[in-house]
């Protein structure tokens, strides 16, 4: 595994510094705190391409879901945006986007915030489950669906939470896939 760590991500938020977390060596990092992520992005789709007989078309699309993606979540406090490298056919396993939310209408208490999200659950089969949990960086909201992974970790002094968000489109998000998902979520620490 290998540390991660956005410089002064956190650096409005009391004692805190930073935040460390780690993701497996196989992950891809894009900073999109940097105005390059666009080339990081780009590199890492073709690397994904390279030396398979993957469709042109498919890259196109794989390209343009990525950077919709990075792009929506920069406009959402997204910093870091981290994919799986792994894949036979060109596609996307799994990835992981790490922001930062203010608190705006979001309550401070994770168990106000899981009972917030709950309400707004969808009724059906496809309903996701909201649980509170305590991470080593202190509690959290998780939010569990087929394909996704939402941890959201309370910020020290309670200013906002950052928000680890897995996606696994591909193996979906249950057995090794969510362990491993938990696994980057319970590593992650604050640096003061």
């Amino acid at each position: 595994m290998k540390e991660s760590s956005e410089a002064g991500a956190t650096s409005a938020v009391g004692d805190v510094r930073d935040y460390r977390l780690l993701v497996p060596r196989e992950w891809f990092r894009i900073d999109l705190m940097q105005d390059r992520w666009r080339g990081q992005l780009k590199t890492f789709v073709e690397k994904q391409a390279e030396g398979r007989q993957v469709p042109a078309e498919l890259t196109r699309n794989v390209w343009a879901t990525l950077r919709n993606t990075a792009e929506a979540g920069r406009a959402r406090g997204a910093m870091e945006f981290y994919l799986l490298t792994v894949s036979r056919d060109g596609g996307l396993p799994a990835s992981l986007l790490v922001s930062l939310v203010p608190l705006d209408e979001t309550p401070a208490d994770p168990q106000k915030f899981a009972a917030w999200l709950e309400v707004r659950e969808p009724e059906g089969g496809s309903r996701r489950q909201v649980t509170v949990v305590d991470l080593p960086a202190g509690p959290a909201v998780r939010v569990l669906g087929p394909t996704t992974l939402s941890v959201h970790v309370l910020l020290p002094g309670a200013v906002g939470y950052l928000t680890l968000s897995f996606s696994a489109p591909l193996t979906g998000m249950f057995g090794p896939m969510e362990r491993l998902c938990d696994a980057i979520a319970g590593s992650l620490r604050w640096v003061v």
